[in-house]
């Protein structure tokens, strides 16, 4: 796999990787154990074989079950660039989930109920996963992805109820 040459300067983060300089043999790399976590996610969040179909872009039942097929019996698997990229954004949403709640199930309650930020429009963030478009998956992932890093969010209804703030005694150092 061929990299972007380094940035001259004091950056000293990961180098990116030129998507164009990607082989098939990257893409194959990536591709069954891929599509293993994008299923179990998928049945994790209660997904349809509808819904599962749409978040990768809407490829035909047939390829999709040859897809889940090779994933589970270790076949090779060589998806496209742009299902890498949809699966790799859902592992994305997945991940943030979990750093930004407590528990599991809250995470996907907040996916699936109606949000009244101007970026879902009173429906629930998962509409825009499930809705067959890339940029609908990026969306949630990107607004995650801020909310993880404490950029920006609405507070959460009735978690105040829920959860007592943390007070000195419950603060422990060695």
């Amino acid at each position: 796999m061929t990299r972007v040459p380094e940035a001259e300067g004091p950056f000293t983060g990961p180098k990116i990787v030129a998507i164009e300089n990607l082989t098939r043999t990257d893409f194959r790399r990536v591709s069954a154990p891929g599509m293993r976590a994008f299923l179990a996610i998928a049945t994790s969040w209660g997904l349809t074989l509808g819904e599962r179909i749409n978040v990768l872009g809407k490829p035909g039942k047939s390829t999709y079950g040859r897809w889940v097929s090779k994933a589970r019996s270790g076949a090779d698997l060589t998806l496209p660039l742009d299902v890498l990229l949809r699966i790799s954004a859902v592992l994305g949403i997945y991940r943030s989930l979990r750093t930004v709640f407590a528990r599991d199930e809250d995470g996907l309650e907040w996916l699936r109920c109606p949000n009244t930020s101007p970026l879902f429009g009173g429906q629930p963030p998962l509409a825009l996963v499930i809705n067959a478009t890339q940029d609908g998956i990026i969306l949630v992932r990107r607004h995650l992805d801020a909310w993880r890093g404490g950029l920006f969010n609405m507070p959460v209804h009735g978690f105040d109820d829920v959860v007592k703030p943390i007070a000195d005694d419950g603060l422990v150092f060695r």
